[in-house]
């Protein structure tokens, strides 16, 4: 058959999303066009439907939750059948056997367990029952028992590429808010059967594939499981202390960062790649310190006065303070000695007194030419700007302090509006507020964030986080190599990214061969 090139060609399509489940559907796919075997002859099949091959298609019987007891008889739901054909025995219920009516209780070898109503992606489940028991069933279940000529897995695994394919999702009914399939159109679902002895192999097949597939999966997920271990390990050690003060970065931090492109094989592994980067930039450990550059001090004391003429334009009622330096418990974790480690707020300028929120109806009226900011960046545009200079925005509230799906401090140039769900921060410079930026970004937001239905982190709270501040012309050094570093990740991404594609694309016309009608 045409799938076996697809085997063939599998490693190289693995990483493809959903490939190893796309392959159990173009076997499935294939069995019932009776192109599975080399020797299938679809001309010798005949069509029919599953009422006229079954000998009984029953719904169960409902039973109340006051109806279980613990020494019970069990009483199968829809979540006992498994969507990959087989019984799943967990979390059973056992009910009060006088409950029960006699013939909706007890399956034999060979019967076959439908989900006849749940959501439309689980309409069509179904499981084949492989020994006697005296088991009972709901009347979301409906227990289908075939007549001689139909082998029971035959139809578990044509029923398994109905539901693969959507076909139950269609066929289903709607009534209380639920889909579901009638025992009506059940018996009237169409289905062409080949000959006893071919169904027989056709199972085998399937059994034989689908023990493949399994392999397959169990080695995808071995593999991608020693990826991150591998990704996770290599990025502790960069991590870890190397020496009491911090100065130089540890040879696996330059080992990893020289050859994470080796090492980075998913797109998940770049985003621990750009948190990794940002810890390291914010402990020092990035970029080498210099003895020659000025002292920290020097940068301190221009903090204090730009703060001070800064108060004294009447642009800020925040009262100007000394520029103190933390130390002991304070202090999250070890820096280069020629850091100094203060509060966030004292060492930069707010301006949130200047951001004014417009609604989104006065928004619609105006022309688009100025962004407009919120708590995770530019959210509209307006005609008008407030700002007009770099600074710093840090989101004050929203569930992104917490899940982090995008930066929580990022830089706003040109002429622009800010609302009052983002923090607006000035500076001595840029460069100082390029590096403020990644270390709001780097670090654990978690114990200054407050509320749980709606996060928020006030200015007292912003204004409290410890910060390393280095030298200014250490700064500069370690913003330009983030960016630089950044910009591989960028690449990496992309090259990923063109990967993916490659494979998804290679599935797709192996698939379509394995599809496509024989010569």
């Amino acid at each position: 058959m045409n799938a076996d090139r697809l085997l063939e060609h599998f490693e190289r399509i693995s990483d493809a999303p959903d490939a190893v489940d796309r392959l159990r559907s173009l076997v499935f796919t294939l069995a019932h066009k009776g192109r599975l075997l080399a020797d299938g002859c679809k001309t010798s099949w005949h069509t029919t439907t599953v009422g006229e091959v079954a000998t009984e298609i029953k719904p169960g019987l409902a039973c109340a939750k006051s109806h279980q007891q613990a020494d019970g008889c069990v009483h199968l739901r829809t979540h006992n059948v498994a969507t990959n054909g087989r019984m799943n025995f967990d979390l059973l219920v056992r009910v009060d056997p006088r409950r029960l009516d006699a013939e909706k209780r007890g399956l034999k070898k060979g019967d076959i367990l439908f989900n006849n109503t749940n959501s439309q992606e689980l309409v069509g489940k179904t499981c084949l029952v492989h020994e006697d028991n005296d088991f009972a069933f709901s009347n979301h279940l409906t227990r289908i028992r075939l007549c001689n000529e139909v082998d029971p897995a035959f139809l578990v695994n044509y029923f398994l590429n109905l539901l693969r394919t959507g076909f139950f999702a269609r066929l289903c009914n709607r009534w209380i808010g639920q889909a579901g399939i009638n025992t009506t159109a059940l018996k009237a679902v169409p289905l062409s059967v080949p000959p006893l002895a071919e169904q027989h192999r056709i199972v085998a097949k399937v059994d034989e594939l689908m023990a493949l597939c399994d392999r397959l999966e169990a080695a995808q997920a071995e593999r991608e499981a020693r990826r991150d271990r591998l990704v996770s390990a290599s990025l502790a050690r960069v991590t870890e202390p190397h020496s009491d003060d911090a100065t130089s970065m540890a040879p696996s931090a330059r080992f990893h960062l020289d050859h994470f492109a080796r090492l980075t094989t998913r797109p998940e592994h770049v985003k621990q790649l750009r948190q990794t980067i940002l810890n390291l930039a914010v402990r020092g450990r990035l970029v080498p310190q210099d003895t020659r550059d000025a002292p920290v001090a020097t940068l301190l004391t221009a903090i204090a006065s730009a703060k001070a003429g800064h108060a004294a334009n009447g642009r800020t009622k925040t009262t100007v303070r000394s520029i103190s330096q933390l130390a002991g418990t304070d202090v999250p974790w070890p820096s280069p000695t020629a850091w100094a480690w203060c509060r966030f707020g004292d060492v930069v300028i707010s301006r949130d007194s200047e951001r004014v929120p417009v609604s989104k109806e006065e928004r619609s009226t105006l022309a688009k030419t100025y962004d407009y900011y919120g708590a995770s960046g530019v959210i509209d545009k307006l005609d008008r700007f407030l700002f007009d200079k770099p600074l710093l925005l840090i989101g004050e509230d929203g569930a992104n302090l917490v899940n982090r799906s995008t930066p929580i401090a990022f830089m706003a140039r040109g002429k622009y509006w800010v609302n009052n769900h983002a923090h607006v921060l000035d500076g001595v410079c840029e460069d100082m507020l390029r590096f403020l930026e990644l270390h709001i970004n780097a670090i654990d937001l978690k114990p200054f964030v407050t509320g749980t239905a709606q996060p928020k982190m006030n200015q007292a709270k912003m204004n409290s986080i410890p910060v390393a501040i280095p030298p200014l012309a250490e700064q500069r050094r370690i913003v330009a190599k983030v960016d630089e570093l950044m910009a591989l990740c960028d690449q990496l991404e992309a090259s990923l990214a063109s990967a993916a594609t490659d494979r998804a694309q290679l599935l797709e016309a192996l698939l379509q061969e394995a599809l496509a009608p024989a010569a």
